[in-house]
C-alpha cells in the first residue's frame, strides 16, 4: 500500500470527526455568514484544533468573505484547504549535511521514542545512508532491549552500554564509533523522564556537551517524538521539552490511532515548530516525512 493510502486510513478517524462534520454543518446552511462561522469555529475547537489555530482559521475566512471571495457556501471546502495548508506550511527535511551528522530524540516515555528512531534509520539505510544509534536511554534495561530489536530491524549498529549507565557515556563510544565506521548519521536516543525535569536537563545538557566537544561542527538535530494521540497534552509535552533542548522538529506518532489529526494544525499555530515527520502505523514503513500537501488532502478525501 502507497503512504498517501496508509495516510488516508490513518487519517480516517480526524477525517471523520471534523471534516465529515463539516459537511453536516455547510448542509445546514443557506449561505456563508458569521452563524456558519460559528458552528465551524465550535466544531474545529472541539476536534482538538486547539482555541488559538481555531481563531486564526476562522478571522482568515472572515477575511475571504470580506473581500469578496467567498460568496457561496460550495467555496468553503476549497478555501479551508488553503488556509490549513498555508498554515502547515512546507514540510522541512532533516539536515544531514556533514559526516556524521547527529539526530538527538527526546520524548516522554510511551510516546514512540522507540519505533520512532526503527522507523527513520529504515528510512535512512534505504537511502543509502549508514546509521550508528545510541542506546542513551539507560534508565531502564527493557527500552534498551526493544531498540536493539528495532535496530536490528532496520540493520542499523546500535552502541549501548547496562541499565544505570550514563548516557553521556553511551554517547561519546557512539560517537567513537560513527567516527571509525564512518558512519553518516548518528542516532541519540534518550529518557523521557518528563516529570522529573531537573535531572532530565541535566542529562541532555551533560550528553549536549559531549556532542558538542566530540562534533563541534556536526549537523544538528533534536527531534521531539510526541503521541498524536495525547491531543492537546502534546503541545504542554513539547513546551517543557523546549526548556531542555532546541527543538528542530516534530515526530508526530499514532496519528492512525486517532480522531485527534488536527493537533498537527495546532502544533504549528502553538509553537512553530516544523513536524518532519508522521507515522500511521505500527510496521517499520509506517512512517514518512511530513508532506503538508499531502496531509490537507488527505483530510479532506
Amino acid at each position: 500500500m502507497a503512504f498517501l493510502d496508509k495516510l488516508k486510513n490513518g487519517l480516517a478517524k480526524t477525517k471523520n470527526a471534523i471534516f465529515g462534520q463539516i459537511d453536516e454543518v455547510l448542509k445546514a446552511f443557506v449561505k456563508v455568514d458569521e452563524d456558519l462561522l460559528d458552528e465551524l469555529e465550535e466544531l474545529l475547537i472541539t476536534s482538538d484544533v486547539g482555541v488559538n489555530a481555531t481563531e486564526e482559521i476562522i478571522d482568515k475566512l472572515r477575511d475571504e468573505i470580506k473581500e469578496g471571495r467567498l460568496k457561496e457556501k460550495d467555496q468553503v471546502i476549497d478555501t479551508l484547504k488553503s488556509i490549513l495548508s498555508d498554515m502547515i506550511g512546507e514540510g522541512e527535511a532533516l539536515d544531514l549535511s556533514t559526516t556524521p551528522s547527529v539526530i538527538l530524540v527526546i520524548g516522554v516515555n510511551g510516546a514512540g521514542k522507540t519505533t520512532s528512531i526503527g522507523k527513520i534509520s529504515n528510512r535512512l539505510i534505504q537511502s543509502g545512508k549508514k546509521v550508528v544509534v545510541a542506546a542513551a536511554d539507560t534508565f531502564r534495561a527493557a527500552a534498551i532491549d526493544q531498540l536493539a530489536v528495532w535496530c536490528d530491524r532496520s540493520g542499523a549498529q546500535i552502541v549501548r552500554q547496562n541499565e544505570g549507565s550514563d548516557p553521556a557515556a553511551v554517547v561519546f563510544d557512539a560517537i567513537g564509533y560513527a567516527k571509525r565506521t564512518q558512519a553518516d548519521v548518528l542516532i541519540i536516543d534518550t529518557a523521557g523522564r518528563l516529570h522529573n525535569k531537573k535531572n532530565l536537563m541535566n542529562e541532555l545538557e551533560k550528553i549536549n556537551r559531549v556532542i558538542t566537544r566530540e562534533l563541534p561542527d556536526a549537523a544538528r538535530e533534536n527531534l521531539l517524538v510526541l503521541d498524536a494521540t495525547t491531543g492537546q497534552n502534546a503541545i504542554l509535552q513539547a513546551k517543557e521539552f523546549r526548556h531542555a533542548a532546541n527543538i528542530t522538529g516534530l515526530v508526530l506518532n499514532k496519528l492512525d490511532g486517532t480522531a485527534k489529526g488536527g493537533i498537527v494544525i495546532s502544533i504549528k499555530s502553538e509553537l512553530e515548530i516544523p513536524v518532519k515527520f508522521i507515522g500511521v502505523g505500527e510496521k517499520i514503513d509506517d512512517m514518512q516525512e511530513f508532506d503538508s500537501g499531502e496531509f490537507v488532502d488527505a483530510l479532506f478525501s
